[in-house]
């Protein structure tokens, strides 16, 4: 074997030597092992001018393999590895995929296989090196046992010749240096992407009008690839160019009194002209077709989120059917209908055998295709049962007649059972409009807030138009605690039968870490959601303790606590931000700052001398608790009033306060300091003794304390700076929040030990100086110094058991129902 016993590494710097030697093989793309890409001359620019044609083209992305390897195992961990990361959206793709070892390598031309990446109902999430997974044999049969898959496999040694002659004939013609890119099927889709986020917004036109008439922003992107001389040549598109404009052709804007069929650019095509000035136009006459046919490819993501093509994990699916047998019995299957009404390509009614009794709709044609392919190998669905259907916007009067029986008879509609994961869509950043449907307008009474989100839209109309049916369903926490659901949860009365909940990121293209709950209702008991003891799975489907939901109905909310202190005068303390929301998702919001000019939509009240202890109650109850997907929607409350005869709770907030704040003395006077100068060991005068003074009480009558912690010894207690104080009235600490303070005093003396320190410098101001910053501007996690590394941690651990102190009081005083 030509490169035998050397390591994956070697293994990439000699076949770039020895087969890749014109080529760029340095760039790192993603996860990909190996990439292969045309290298760009820089003869004639200026060194800091950026070319616009400096675009990575890429020739090859190849899995390279230590050893002896499987040439089609490896080529789904490269397709498996290059969808999770979505490589294919940042970089434009190569013409080939590879996969080599140390006695061979294969190609496989990448618009082969390019509409895997595209399709509804898979879990990229997997990892692409188990070889056990179902996503792993999934992607191995549509590629290895459709016969798709046709490799080009040489052998380093016997095919020497003909390795070299294959790289010259598909790699090395391409001309380097400066020249347009060509447009074909491997890269279409990208510089879509790119077209996106330059070209779009210079289109003037109306978008939510052109989209509610049909014609999407690919179909713009159509019109100027498939042209020359800025004027479009294909025939039979929805959007034509004309030079200068573009013309549809159908009215997009009603409201427009001209009934234009045009739109402008907003620019003076000045950003459409430097796009395309970067690429090859018109692409090869033989591509032309697909780009038309294969629309559906570039439909826009709002669009591609309301058909419900979201993928629900084999196990939940599994899961779900089982609970469903438990609620309906064993027979359930032979005694109830199904309707999967947003069922993208069908994932959902795997494993259910009755397929007189299932009938499946999706938004999109495409996916109906899909399902009818899958029945033609064997899914266990009838084609005349799947249909297209929009049920956001679509009268019932379109359905098959034989599902419309069931839905208008009032017994059979007792055993429809409709079984969804519906799409998460809502108003938010770019996805404005993305709720405007007809069911919107129709039930935005009995909405309200929750009118915002599409799976909420779906239930409102099931629940009133298909009455006293059982509703299964995927979906958010929210019907069930939201803020936001209080008018949803007043119109949607129905019997919650059983709930079980699971980690959100197992879900594909659901990104946070939040509960999804899987719930059963039966609509024809009304009653109103109050609470339910709900089951508990982790991602590997592992059973945890049950876990009680409440919907906060008749109760008042944490935000409404801290507006009872939010006070407009004082001496000015500092910010505290983020407590005007009420539940854990917003967590990492929660800090404590000089001002609120540091953020940029400030949300919180302002922290004052008088406000002070509830203040620090306010962040600590918010803080001490860790968030985690399982308590991601629980909210905080308006508390009981059992924390203002606790002393020592409050005190030990304003101890886990003093130590868990992001005040910066750069931001002004930093009145947070919890010691004396002569205790802390500062060479010059603090600015500001506020804390030390609000700690020790301070009285209109000059009185003299015993010594503690906070002040060094007698004489400095008895001086100028020490008077006004009284054992009688200085706070008392627990010894957990002593421990606290005993840490922070050694961490605060090491600091001022370093040379040029700064006096005032605050708990985070210290946190900088040992710990630096990196590249990107953000704080590193460790420090080089070994001593501070120490005295951080000790900080560290004894903030955890002072906030396992005060977690139990959370609960007590109402913050947080258990």
């Amino acid at each position: 074997m030509k490169y035998k016993n050397i390591r994956e590494e070697e293994l990439k710097n000699n076949i770039a030597q020895d087969y890749f030697w014109l080529f760029d093989c340095k760039k790192v793309m993603g996860n990909v092992d190996f990439c292969v890409s045309i290298p760009h001359s820089n003869k004639g620019i200026h060194p800091l001018e950026s070319s616009p044609y400096a675009e990575t083209q890429s020739v090859l992305w190849a899995e390279a393999k230590r050893g002896s390897a499987d040439i089609y195992k490896s080529f789904v961990q490269l397709i498996l590895t290059i969808g999770k990361a979505r490589t294919f959206d940042k970089y434009l793709p190569p013409a080939f995929l590879g996969v080599f070892d140390y006695g061979k390598i294969a190609f496989i031309p990448y618009c082969e296989i390019q509409d895997i990446f595209h399709i509804n109902d898979f879990n990229w999430n997997v990892a692409p090196s188990n070889y056990e997974t179902k996503e792993f044999k999934l992607i191995y049969e549509l590629v290895v046992g459709g016969n798709n898959f046709r490799t080009l496999q040489f052998n380093y040694i016997k095919d020497d010749a003909e390795l070299k002659r294959f790289i010259k004939t598909n790699f090395a013609d391409n001309k380097f240096g400066l020249t347009k890119i060509k447009i074909d099927k491997n890269n279409f889709i990208t510089i879509y992407n790119k077209w996106l986020d330059i070209v779009k917004p210079t289109i003037a036109v109306k978008w939510d009008k052109a989209k509610a008439r049909g014609i999407i922003d690919g179909d713009f992107y159509l019109a100027d690839l498939l042209s020359a001389d800025n004027k479009t040549l294909k025939e039979k598109l929805f959007v034509f160019l004309h030079e200068s404009f573009y013309e549809f052709d159908r009215i997009v804007d009603e409201d427009d009194i001209y009934n234009s069929k045009r739109a402008e650019f907003n620019d003076n095509q000045k950003a459409h002209n430097q796009f395309w000035n970067k690429y090859e136009r018109p692409p090869k006459e033989e591509y032309w077709d697909y780009f038309v046919n294969r629309r559906d490819l570039i439909v826009p993501q709002d669009i591609r989120e309301r058909k419900g093509s979201f993928y629900t994990p084999r196990i939940w699916v599994e899961l779900s059917q089982k609970y469903l047998a438990d609620i309906l019995g064993d027979d359930w299957q032979d005694e109830y209908y199904v309707w999967d009404c947003c069922a993208g390509t069908g994932n959902l009614l795997d494993g259910l055998t009755n397929k007189y009794n299932i009938w499946a709709s999706t938004l999109d044609k495409a996916d109906v295709d899909v399902m009818k392919d899958r029945i033609e190998n064997g899914a266990n669905l009838l084609e005349d049962h799947v249909f297209q259907f929009d049920f956001l916007n679509d009268d019932f009067s379109k359905l098959p007649i034989g599902l419309q029986k069931i839905i208008n008879d009032e017994n059979k509609r007792k055993k429809l059972v409709i079984y969804i994961n519906p799409p998460y869509a809502e108003i938010a950043g770019t996805k404005i409009g993305v709720n405007l449907t007809k069911t919107h307008d129709k039930y935005h009474s009995q909405l309200s807030g929750a009118n915002r989100e599409l799976f909420a839209q779906f239930l409102i109309r099931i629940y009133n138009e298909i009455p006293n049916c059982i509703i299964a369903e995927f979906s958010k926490l929210k019907t069930l605690t939201g803020s936001h659901f209080k008018e949803f949860r007043k119109n949607f009365k129905a019997k919650l039968t059983s709930v079980f909940i699971i980690p959100a990121w197992t879900f594909d293209n659901v990104v946070g870490k939040f509960p999804i709950g899987f719930k059963v209702w039966n609509t024809q008991i009304k009653e109103s959601f109050k609470e339910i003891s709900v089951d508990v799975f982790n991602e590997k489907n592992i059973k945890l303790e049950n876990k009680k939901i409440y919907s906060y109905e008749d109760v008042s909310y944490f935000s409404h606590w801290v507006t009872s202190f939010k006070l407009k005068s004082g001496f000015v303390l500092g910010w505290l931000e983020g407590v005007t929301r009420n539940d854990f998702q917003s967590q990492n919001g929660v800090i404590v700052l000089n001002k609120k000019e540091q953020i940029a939509v400030p949300r919180g009240i302002v922290i004052y001398e008088t406000n002070l202890i509830e203040c620090c109650i306010c962040f600590a109850v918010r803080k001490v608790i860790p968030a985690t997907w399982l308590n991601d929607r629980d909210q905080f409350l308006y508390p009981n009033y059992g924390w203002k005869k606790d002393f020592e709770f409050q005190n030990d907030c304003l101890a886990y306060t003093l130590f868990s704040n992001n005040i910066q003395s750069k931001y002004g006077t930093n009145h947070w300091i919890p010691f004396t100068e002569y205790v802390a060991g500062a060479r010059e005068k603090f600015d500001s003794s506020f804390m030390t003074d609000f700690i020790a009480g301070k009285q209109e009558e000059p009185m003299v304390c015993e010594p503690n912690l906070f002040y060094a010894d007698k004489e400095f207690v008895g001086g100028d700076v020490g008077a006004g104080f009284t054992p009688a009235q200085k706070r008392e600490f627990s010894e957990t929040a002593r421990l606290v303070f005993q840490a922070g005093l050694k961490l605060w003396k090491y600091y001022h030990s370093q040379p040029n320190c700064n006096v005032n410098a605050s708990l985070y101001d210290i946190r900088e100086h040992f710990q630096g910053r990196n590249e990107k501007g953000m704080m590193n996690n460790r420090s080089k110094d070994p001593k501070y590394n120490e005295l951080i941690d000790n900080l560290r651990l004894a903030l955890k058991l002072l906030a396992k102190k005060i977690e139990p009081k959370v609960y007590e005083y109402g913050f947080l129902i258990n």
